[in-house]
């Protein structure tokens, strides 16, 4: 028997999928390279079929923000590992229509340029699409960069790419910086080392959104699989590498995140920073020395490996992704530790503990903390500088997500600011800053004849300006251990996260706080808030379907009660028409929010970038003393981990369709 009756026999035996059978198919008849047809022959001569539905159930989704996933196999053909890079990369990606790979990565190129090309012809713009790709330290992450580069250059447009790895939020600025039609970022940012993808920016330098985001989508799904081999060949020939230049210009912005440089000539202590082997050192470090502050980084975590071999996950929200640098913290006496994810946009830290238990001791922050405290730092001193009325003002904003804590809308409702809060995902923040942006031009236009280049305003005139006549963007975060200072950026951006939190805690010093100490302020004065998270993995063709159950059921059969607490409020976002603190209706999307009767909350998704279910939930309590605050955070941690542990149970049980 051949390969293909191979194939069509396991199809009919169902040991394959319909779909499954249907793209080996039409990928069997396209042309493939030989070492891609070898390794499909391998796996079918193997019986793998289960790794053969993972890989060709459907094609990878192209996403509101683009795809991401495996591009080394759970079981890999010889064909495709063939000889090994020296980290352990193997010669070939893995070969399947749900795999990141040569073929995938070309199709999505192609179908981003062919929207972009109508995008501009359609507005009477004739200039040659630009596109601007960085990428992480992953495997493939350099050959997926130039083969996007070379593919977007053969079809006509102009393509800029760096001379190695840099992190997500210097892609964001380079593109307005360069006033480039769109960006391509290769990373699958803290994701196990098997996987990686390939998000999508538009002019405005953000994630796309809507109406953009569809349209790629269609172009992307429309290529046919026979149009990719003609591009598969790398020609760089047209492709132009950006120079020091383009560093130094983010950088530079990039450091106005610190609002009171003057505090580290002030106060002196020490820092210990990882990169977790990614790119974030690239720009971090320099950020922090040119601000005074002393940084010792974590020796065997600098170098780029795609293996991130010192850690279980590159994620700098997991305790043990810092464990070195908090030995190396506690062993020289740093009073911070700062670390960043493979594409330097999440940035997660550890800080010397107060009080009586473990005083002096290394204890985390989750995001929702660290955010809270930067919100409030931001805040305070936008208003000693004057950019900010000291009773504050509508004109000015905080924006964070649904699922971030509202220990943050305490925090801009006490300041007398406006607080927005969006759907998951910083492309939400961002697009609302394009608004602004957009309303400050045509109203300056409008009313005052002067046609702005928003680009060429220092944070302080954007400050005057949108106080004036708009909205100023203060801050904004999201739980998930993303924050952004200012609007020069319109992505999370790590680097600037760490110049931010280390201004923080130098600010705290001359205070003579512990960064623990002025988080409990906050709950003294706001209320205690505690947040969870659930985090449900299904993985491949099965799992995706027990995440779809549990989206289904929550919307046809919602929750009524968990244990003794009901549930008093049931939001569907995706059915319900729900507006923001501006008045503007949020897009739909399959997000549930919960309220429970006893003032505690939580919100369901899928998530975006990875195979699971995420719930997101939300405790809180007054204080009416610090005395009290003890015995509160004590009384409400006990809580929330009964009704998580009931959430969780209900999920699951959803999942597998009881």
């Amino acid at each position: 028997m051949t390969v293909l009756e191979k194939v069509r026999a396991a199809g009919q035996s169902g040991q394959l999928l319909p779909g499954t059978v249907e793209n080996i198919s039409a990928w069997l008849g396209a042309g493939l390279p030989a070492w891609a047809e070898a390794g499909i022959g391998e796996l079918v001569a193997q019986g793998a079929w289960g790794e053969l539905n993972d890989r060709f159930y459907r094609y990878l989704e192209f996403g509101t923000g683009g795809m991401r996933g495996r591009t080394i196999g759970v079981v890999a053909a010889k064909s495709e590992t063939g000889r090994l890079g020296p980290l352990g990369t193997p010669e070939h990606p893995a070969v399947g229509s749900n795999m990141l790979n040569d073929f995938t990565v070309v199709r999505a190129t192609i179908g981003l340029y062919r929207y972009v090309h109508g995008y501009l012809a359609g507005a009477g713009r004739y200039d040659a699409p630009k596109l601007v790709i960085a990428h992480d330290v992953r495997h493939f992450s350099r050959h997926f960069c130039e083969l996007a580069a070379s593919t977007w250059s053969r079809l006509g447009g102009v393509a800029f790419i760096f001379d190695s790895p840099r992190s997500t939020p210097q892609l964001s600025f380079t593109v307005r910086w360069l006033k480039a039609h769109c960006g391509i970022v290769i990373t699958a940012s803290h994701n196990p080392p098997h996987d990686n993808g390939f998000k999508a920016y538009f002019e405005d330098g953000a994630q796309v959104v809507a109406p953009h985001d569809q349209g790629i989508i269609a172009e992307v799904n429309a290529v046919p699989l026979r149009e990719l081999g003609a591009y598969l060949a790398l020609d760089l020939s047209r492709v132009i590498t950006l120079g020091r230049p383009a560093d130094d210009a983010y950088l530079a912005v990039a450091a106005q995140a610190a609002l009171d440089p003057a505090l580290f000539k002030r106060v002196k202590f020490k820092v210990v920073y990882t990169n977790i082997h990614g790119t974030g050192g690239i720009a971090t470090v320099p950020l922090l020395v040119h601000a005074g502050v002393s940084v010792t980084e974590v020796h065997e975590q600098v170098a780029f490996d795609p293996r991130f071999p010192t850690v279980k996950s590159p994620n700098p929200e997991n305790a043990e992704a810092l464990s070195r640098g908090i030995a190396l913290a506690e062993k020289n006496g740093a009073e911070v530790v700062l670390a960043t994810d493979p594409d330097g946009d999440r940035m997660g830290c550890a800080v010397r503990s107060a009080g009586q238990q473990n005083a002096g001791r290394m204890v985390l922050l989750t995001g929702n903390q660290i955010g809270a405290l930067l919100a409030d730092y931001r805040i305070t001193k936008c208003k000693e500088i004057g950019w900010i009325p000291k009773e504050g003002s509508a004109h000015a904003a905080l924006i964070k997500t649904f699922v971030t804590t509202p220990l943050q809308d305490a925090i801009g409702r006490s300041h007398g600011v406006k607080v927005i809060n969006t759907l998951t995902g910083f492309k939400w923040i961002a697009a609302k800053l394009n608004g602004y942006e957009r309303h400050l031009k045509g109203t300056l236009l409008a009313q005052e004849g002067i046609a702005l280049d928003y680009d060429e305003l220092s944070l302080a005139a954007r400050a005057r300006l949108h106080g004036r006549l708009g909205t100023f963007y203060v801050f904004g975060s999201e739980e998930s251990y993303g924050y952004l200072p200012n609007d020069f950026v319109r992505d999370k951006d790590g680097n600037a996260a760490c110049l931010m939190f280390a201004e923080l805690c130098a600010w705290v010093k001359t205070r003579g706080l512990t960064v623990p100490e002025y988080l409990d302020e906050l709950y003294v004065r706001h209320g205690y808030f505690l947040e969870g998270v659930i985090n449900i993995y299904y993985e491949g063709a099965t799992g995706a379907a027990k995440i779809r159950r549990i989206l289904d059921t929550y919307r046809t059969r919602p929750p009524a009660a968990f244990g003794d607490v009901r549930v008093a409020k049931f939001e569907d976002f995706g059915r319900q028409a729900i507006r923001d603190a501006d008045g503007e209706e949020i897009p739909k999307q399959d997000l549930y929010f919960v309220t429970l009767a006893n003032g505690y909350s939580y919100a369901g998704r899928g998530s975006g970038t990875e195979p699971k279910m995420k719930f997101y939930l939300f405790a809180q309590a007054k204080v009416a003393s610090a005395a009290e605050l003890p015995a509160v955070k004590q009384q409400v941690k006990a809580e929330l981990d009964r009704l998580k542990a009931l959430i969780e149970a209900d999920a699951k049980s959803r999942a597998e369709g009881a």
